[in-house]
């Protein structure tokens, strides 16, 4: 039988040349040579279908028994819904009637969302944290002035950043710079190919010294570009309307670039500033317009005359670049084909979206309204029962999902860390679905002291299982993200691949009405009920999402089509052609 296998890998393997390490003792292999072994072998299936699965049913219809504390949170739920539903159409309005008219009439430019349309293959884009700039000390900066997504672009999946100069003429806030740097890093984390849409105003003044200065401020963006085309990951930008001082750079950067006539200009000064240094008036088009920058300097590489012709441009662009798709399953009208379903109907999610943790119900109710035909093969199901654990698809796609059942003990940590460790070694990506317990435990006795210690060391081994995992992990706050249990549990510190929340979520070191254990008897009772009122306006889903602490607020009914593009998304990379060989970035003429 080891004969045979090692023809096998051999017959697999020949055309390569896998260096090993030559030592005195001949079966000692390094492990590069293995690694190239193992991959030509997994490229070998990649036209084969996954193993079939037969996983259990969880079959769990709503019961009466439950009946009072799911109609309070249907209640809420209603509640949140409205809110979402006001803060998405305040976004939508941009900047307001009269910046909308001024873009639109006065500057003949299209709005931001209509660009979109033209670029992407269709509207059915993950938009992320749309609600990011709302509340902020200083003022509302609706959609933080520039709207970044994933959307497909010839069946490819493309982060895009598009600036909406409808909100404070395009000019970049605090906020703005860091809904952009989190865009990119979303790029650099799953390889996506990123499109710019320019047309912006430079930073805002008044706020330079949280704009300029800092490692993760302005600059920062410059830097991201240099190494995503050192690392292969395509850019191109569309220059569709001003493109003045420090957002100069990212045209100039990016690998290709397109510029519409008129409309788009590249300098770092305008002509107020030409006039005032040289006396000397000059038009926006002469100083730094599409025809100077596609035939003089050579900063552009494509001329268009109008922005639908941009757009076409960048789509061309796009199908240039050097990916193997693999074809869809489609059905017979040419969609694509449908998984199974859940047995259970997705709206009976808003029931089950806890109003506070004592309002939770047992997760496997949300699990069997999330996974393909409610299926779901349990770890451990015996042990450390207040996490749960285990495998299932959705969409087709192979997850390991970990979730909040309660406190998380001794034992769940110790059984969170062995399933982490698990889908790490068989590569399977990571699903959180978050809501942890709303403060620490207290302690009153030496026995109780003793068993925290015991608990806090299996939390820290489970932390460090999930920091040092490599597979992709997603992460949905389905109620409280408290304390120390929401980084095991692979809060934005723990750095996700996607973090989104459900409007019921509440994201605070510990949740409203449990903060009396932050404060010591002596405490003054005005202090604490200060502090209790600050914490129920700051531990709001949409309050987190302002301040851009997460990908965005999802409805619970969408979370399995989200999660179901997040993995399409983090999958993707695998069929990029050459991406081993580190290149130095682009550098223009």
């Amino acid at each position: 039988m080891y004969r045979s296998f090692a023809r096998h890998v051999y017959n697999n393997t020949r055309n390569c040349q896998p260096v090993f390490v030559h030592t005195t003792k001949n079966k000692e292999h390094s492990l590069a040579g293995w690694q190239c072994c193992v991959c030509l072998m997994s490229t070998t299936v990649k036209g084969r279908k996954s193993l079939p699965s037969a996983f259990p049913v969880l079959n769990l219809p709503l019961q009466p028994i439950y009946r009072h504390v799911y109609e309070a949170n249907l209640r809420n739920s209603a509640l949140c819904h409205k809110k979402y539903v006001e803060f998405s159409e305040k976004v939508k309005k941009g900047g307001g009637a009269n910046a909308i008219a001024r873009h639109t009439q006065r500057n003949k430019k299209l709005l931001v969302r209509d660009r979109l349309r033209l670029l992407l293959d269709n509207e059915d884009f993950l938009e992320l944290s749309p609600f990011a700039g709302l509340g902020l000390p200083y003022g509302d900066i609706p959609s933080a002035g520039c709207l970044t997504g994933i959307g497909r672009i010839n069946g490819l999946w493309c982060v895009f950043i598009a600036n909406d100069a409808t909100v404070k003429g395009g000019t970049a806030y605090p906020i703005t710079v860091k809904k952009q740097l989190r865009a990119q890093e979303v790029a650099i984390q799953n390889r996506l190919p990123c499109v710019y849409l320019v047309d912006s105003g430079g930073a805002f003044l008044p706020l330079q010294s949280e704009i300029f200065p800092d490692k993760n401020q302005g600059g920062r963006t410059f830097y991201n570009e240099a190494i995503m085309s050192a690392l292969k990951i395509p850019q191109v930008s569309v220059v569709c309307g001003s493109c003045t001082a420090g957002g100069a750079y990212i045209p100039t950067m990016a690998e290709e670039a397109v510029m519409v006539h008129r409309i788009g200009t590249i300098f770092l000064g305008g002509p107020p500033l030409v006039k005032a240094a040289t006396g000397e008036e000059v038009s926006p088009e002469d100083l730094g317009g599409a025809r100077l920058h596609a035939e003089v300097s050579g900063c552009v590489d494509h001329f268009a005359w109008e922005e639908k012709e941009a757009y076409e441009y960048t789509r061309n662009i796009i199908s240039t670049l050097n990916f193997l798709l693999p074809e869809e399953e489609s059905d017979e009208s040419g969609k694509r084909k449908a998984d199974e379903e859940p047995l259970f109907s997705s709206q009976e999610l808003l029931g089950l979206a806890p109003l506070s943790y004592n309002y939770t119900l047992d997760v496997k109710l949300i699990l069997s309204r999330l996974t393909d035909g409610s299926r779901f093969q349990e770890f451990k199901a015996r042990f450390g029962t207040t996490l749960v654990t285990g495998f299932a698809k959705i969409h087709g796609h192979l997850v390991g999902i970990v979730v909040n059942n309660g406190e998380l003990s001794y034992e769940a940590a110790l059984k969170g860390t062995h399933f982490v460790q698990l889908c790490d070694q068989r590569d399977i990506p990571l699903l959180f679905l978050q809501n942890t317990a709303p403060a620490s435990a207290s302690t009153f006795s030496v026995q109780q002291a003793d068993h925290n210690s015991n608990r806090l060391k299996a939390q820290g081994s489970m932390m460090s299982a999930v920091a040092c995992a490599s597979v992709p992990k997603i992460t949905v706050v389905v109620g409280g993200c408290h304390g120390t249990d929401s980084y095991v549990m692979c809060g934005r510190a723990f750095d996700p691949n996607f973090l989104f929340l459900w409007p019921n979520a509440k994201v605070s070191i510990t949740a409203p009405n449990y903060s009396e254990s932050l404060f010591s008897p002596e405490e003054d009772k005005d202090t604490k009920e200060n502090f209790e009122m600050i914490l129920k306006e700051e531990s709001s889903a949409f309050f987190s999402s302002g301040r851009l602490w997460d990908d965005g607020v999802i409805l619970p009914q969408d979370t399995r089509k989200v999660v179901r593009d997040c993995l399409d998304i983090i999958k993707q990379q695998q069929y990029q052609l050459s991406t081993t060989k580190t290149n130095s970035p682009v550098l223009r003429i």
